[in-house]
């Protein structure tokens, strides 16, 4: 049952999902109704658990998609994926949120800023940039909010940090700086952002500015061992590696292949995505030290 005459509700589009999920539990913690998003037939049981209005949702439905955007201050997209879901469902979820009512969209961005990048560079980027088009153009208002890599990333996923020679990697220049943030803080600025009725159209923030050369200076005192940098190769060279990999395994309907995450790497250390300033301080995130995240 959707509850209405709230004016404190977000909507989540893509709550199952690991940031939607958060996104929807930092909603709850500052007090909003938060309407959790799912595919039919979806385990939701956690989120329920936690306090969120569950609504199963065909989005190829349009009219169950306004009825689920009823009422909200804002919509949240946490949909992740390729350009079906990037450009069409997003955009269903726009439009529904539109016609429900809803003051404020917020795009599945939650990246480097793209908008400081070629076209070209990366090819998630790209689909978001195309969606942006759309949305600017849309009456409704908008607020991106672009975080950098996600910090939790240096502990797996992002092969920066190599630990059995305690090195860590780089290209270009050991001096390049970039940003951080944990997906938990991503989740609480975005929460707060939503709640913003005077939020602007982008949003920056770092939970930490860091180069690859800081990176090595963080693991030497969480470990207490020293780490030193490690030159992977050129900008130019890990650009023609990205074309070469994509051209050997293209992987056209992953959303991270092997390349992609390489094109993000080469975004990381491009130097034209800023990380400050950051818009921090506009809402009380109790923001994690790298210091913490790196210890796990």
């Amino acid at each position: 049952m959707i509850r209405k005459d709230v004016t404190e509700t977000i909507v989540v589009a893509g709550a199952n999902g690991d940031l939607g999920g958060r996104i929807v539990r930092a909603g709850l913690a500052r007090g909003a109704v938060v309407r959790a998003l799912v595919r039919p037939g979806a385990d939701a049981a956690v989120l329920a658990a936690a306090g969120a209005e569950v609504v199963a949702v065909d989005y190829d439905d349009a009219a169950a998609l306004v009825r689920a955007c009823r009422d909200a201050r804002c919509v949240v997209s946490a949909l992740n994926g390729l350009g079906e879901t990037i450009l069409d469902t997003q955009t269903r979820l726009l439009d529904a949120a539109i016609g429900g009512g809803a003051a404020r969209f917020v795009p599945s961005d939650f990246s480097i800023d793209y908008t400081a990048l070629p076209t070209g560079t990366n090819r998630n980027f790209d689909l978001r940039r195309a969606f942006r088009t759309r949305l600017d153009t849309a009456p409704i208002l908008a607020t991106s909010i672009f975080n950098g890599a996600f910090a939790d990333m240096l502990n797996g996923q992002m092969p920066l940090i190599q630990r059995p020679v305690r090195r860590v990697l780089y290209w270009g220049d050991a001096d390049t700086r970039f940003a951080l943030t944990t997906k938990d803080d991503v989740a609480a600025y975005t929460a707060a952002a939503a709640l913003d009725t005077a939020a602007p159209r982008d949003l920056h923030i770092a939970g930490a500015s860091v180069s690859a050369r800081d990176l090595a200076g963080v693991m030497g005192e969480v470990t207490g061992k020293r780490y030193g940098v490690l030159r992977a190769g050129s900008l130019n060279g890990l650009a023609r590696l990205i074309g070469a990999t994509r051209r050997l395994f293209p992987d056209r309907t992953s959303v991270f292949p092997a390349w992609q995450g390489m094109q993000y790497l080469h975004n990381m250390f491009d130097g034209r995505a800023p990380s400050a300033p950051t818009d921090n301080a506009r809402y009380d995130v109790a923001w994690t030290d790298l210091h913490d995240v790196l210890r796990g």
